[in-house]
This record gives C-alpha cells, structure tokens and sequence, in this order.
C-alpha cells in the first residue's frame, strides 16, 4: 500500500522558486532603457525607468557592451569624470548591438545632469 504526501502548495511553490536559474538577461519594459553585459543584448542585464537619476549596478559600470531603449522619451547614459562628467544620448526607441561608450557608463538620467557632450 502506497501513502500519499500531501504538500501544500505555498511548499512546493517555494521550491520551484528555489530550484529556478537566475535571470540574465532581460526584455526593455514600456518606458525603459536595459543595458547587458555582452553584444547583441546578452549577458547580464539591468533596465532603467525614468525619472531621475541612478548608478548602473557594479555588473555593468564600465561594463555595457549594448543596450535597447522602449523609451518614448530620451534618456542620457552618464560618464562621472574627476573634474566633471559627460553624457551620451540615449534616443527613443534606439539600440545598439555594440555599444563602445557602454565602457564609460556609470549612471543614467532623464537630464544631461549639466555634464558635458561626451
């Protein structure tokens, strides 16, 4: 005779988050600009929804290599230098596969923030 094991459901729910990957990558929501690690929009990644102004997170200071905008509005990647810093506009629904000034990223805003163009 076989027992049955009744688990409930909140358990094996818990589980199933447990046992799953972390996510790496990441589709623009409406209104955001997502960055990865790799070209081609792979690797790990990070959105940013306007308003204000926020630091890229470690894994991709410096690091971005592409992003896409689902943004109706410009946003603007932020360079911090030692005496000022710089901008690069980031046009409404643009991309790009390989992103040279992604090795410069260190924040992103809906303003110029007063930086130079870089």
């Amino acid at each position: 005779m076989f027992r049955r094991l009744a688990l409930p459901a909140a358990l094996i729910a818990a589980v199933a988050v447990l046992g799953a990957a972390p996510a790496t990558t990441a589709a623009p929501a409406a209104g955001s600009v997502c960055f990865w690690t790799g070209a081609g929009q792979h690797g790990m990644s990070w959105c940013y929804t306007p308003p204000g102004y926020t630091d890229v997170p470690e894994s991709l200071h410096d690091k971005a290599a592409s992003f896409r905008s689902d943004g109706n509005t410009a946003v603007y990647a932020i360079d911090w230098a030692r005496d000022t810093c710089y901008y690069r506009l980031i046009r409404a629904h643009d991309l790009a596969d390989n992103w040279p000034w992604g090795a410069r990223l260190d924040g992103v805003s809906d303003t110029t923030m007063g930086c130079e163009v870089g």
